[in-house]
């Protein structure tokens, strides 16, 4: 365990080149891949609050986010046989009308660290595209929708709402975010869950696909 609490704070601290060295000491000790994991899906929750409490800032942020990028391509070999421990593919975009990207990157970049495969469909994604990618790729457990400008919050409603109920599909969960977003707002569309920013994001979406 000693190991895994120095590969937690190196990746706090995003220590990028150190990560991926800790993590295999920390196998080779005895711990497991999924334990391992979890300790930095754990730090970047840490790192997430000093987010949102303007402690550190994005580029703080991203190396963190790096970091774990690094611990998570030595556990991948590990976990690829495990099914438990796959957490799927999570499809990223923002809805139509809504041209902001720099949000949704990070998003993706930290939900990605945390242990996804992820699929981009870019900005202004109509609400049938969100279907289509979901025909298209295997296993998705998670669908993560951003809109950033109070305009669009109808169209991040109809997304939901075709995701969750026109498309007849399952076996997946919903998350959304973005400046104007709240949880009741997710509530009242029928959303799983709601992020406000990109360190809590990558928790909850591990929260969400593990409940």
């Amino acid at each position: 365990m000693a190991k895994i609490n120095e590969v937690k704070a190196m990746v706090e601290a995003g220590k990028t080149k150190l990560v991926a060295g800790l993590v295999q000491e920390a196998l080779d000790e005895g711990s497991a891949a999924k334990d391992v994991l979890q300790g930095m899906v754990d730090s970047m929750s840490v790192v997430g609050d000093k987010f949102s409490t303007g402690e550190i800032f994005v580029p703080e942020m991203l190396m963190a986010a790096k970091a774990m990028a690094k611990g998570v391509e030595v556990l991948k070999p590990l976990m690829a046989g495990d099914s438990s421990n796959s957490l799927g593919t999570c499809i990223i975009g923002t809805v139509a009308g809504d041209l902001h990207d720099i949000g949704k990157n990070l998003v993706s970049m930290m939900i990605e660290s945390a242990g996804f495969t992820m699929v981009d469909l870019g900005v202004d994604v109509p609400a049938d595209r969100w279907i289509q990618a979901i025909n298209e790729n295997q296993n998705v457990t998670l669908v993560a929708c951003s809109g950033l400008l109070t305009t669009t919050m109808p169209a991040l409603k109809e997304a939901v709402q075709t995701i969750k109920k026109g498309s007849g599909l399952t076996g997946f969960k919903v998350i959304i975010g973005g400046a104007p977003v709240t949880q009741d707002f997710a509530t009242e569309i029928g959303a799983d869950g709601f992020a406000p920013d990109a360190g809590s994001a990558a928790v909850k979406a591990v929260e969400l696909v593990k409940a």
